[in-house]
């Protein structure tokens, strides 16, 4: 069974080094053939010459974006690279900060092998940020469930069937949010439990502007769904409330009709 995971990376190659040194060590035994693939996305920082003691990795290869175009699109350029020149069983896309913890590999192997047809994901049953950032993620979760009616308990750290692979790769939605993309491309899938790790260097990226984006482009994903929702909403909250129209009960309508504006400009972006 050939597995390749797909690690986007932008001006940290210090921990994309560490993970590399980490999967290596963490693969030693599987008879898989694991091999790496490399998304650099339009790095400033020049790549550090370091010379890694690699015993398991099958190979290492770089692709370079032109320009600095983000992690979901990097992403989808991986995968679409993948998929027309590579040959492989399995595509395990991960964070190249820690944040996706290494030794979950082997569980997301484990479980391919039990359920080989089906997509597997990493869902997240602890993180590590605070605790205003934690209650944000839960109601970005909510919202979205609200909204689209998906439950999407994942990020990118899943572990991909080859046919899933080619579908997301001929998918506009994967070029915007990857999560989004999959609950539209694989709505069977099976999970393993992951935990969010802490990065190898520096501080986490993801802040809550970033949150939000990442919310409205999963959102984005499902925008007819969301419109009709938002009208049903609209339409019900309006009757019930059409005798105390106040400033206070006007914010509900506001609100949403921002989300839905926020959603289709995401969509075009």
């Amino acid at each position: 069974m050939k597995v390749k995971i797909l690690i986007p990376n932008y001006n940290d190659w210090q921990s994309v080094f560490k993970l590399l040194e980490n999967i290596d060590l963490v693969i030693a035994g599987l008879k898989e053939e694991v091999s790496v693939l490399i998304v650099n996305d339009a790095s400033t920082e020049q790549r550090p010459e370091i010379s890694l003691n690699l015993n398991n990795l099958k190979s290492i290869q770089v692709i370079n974006m032109k320009e600095n175009r983000g992690h979901a699109r990097c992403n989808a350029a991986g995968l679409k690279y993948i998929n027309e020149k590579e040959d492989v069983d399995y595509v395990i896309p991960m964070d190249g900060d820690g944040e996706d913890r290494p030794e979950e590999i082997r569980h997301l192997i484990e479980k391919a092998k039990e359920y080989p047809d089906t997509v597997i994901t990493a869902n997240r049953i602890k993180r590590s940020e605070g605790l205003l950032f934690k209650f944000c993620y839960l109601i970005h979760k909510y919202l979205t469930f609200v909204f689209t009616g998906q439950s999407i308990k994942f990020g990118n750290y899943t572990c991909l069937t080859k046919s899933v692979v080619d579908k997301m790769s001929k998918e506009a939605a994967t070029w915007s949010s990857f999560s989004g993309s999959l609950s539209k491309a694989a709505k069977d899938r099976r999970s393993v439990p992951s935990i969010r790790g802490p990065r190898y260097f520096g501080p986490s990226k993801m802040s809550f502007i970033s949150l939000l984006k990442h919310s409205l482009s999963i959102v984005a994903v499902y925008k007819f769904t969301v419109l009709i929702r938002s009208i049903i909403f609209l339409a019900v909250y309006i009757f019930l409330v059409s005798q105390y129209i106040s400033v206070v009960t006007f914010i509900p309508i506001v609100l949403v009709v921002v989300l839905i504006i926020s959603v289709f400009r995401s969509f075009r972006t």
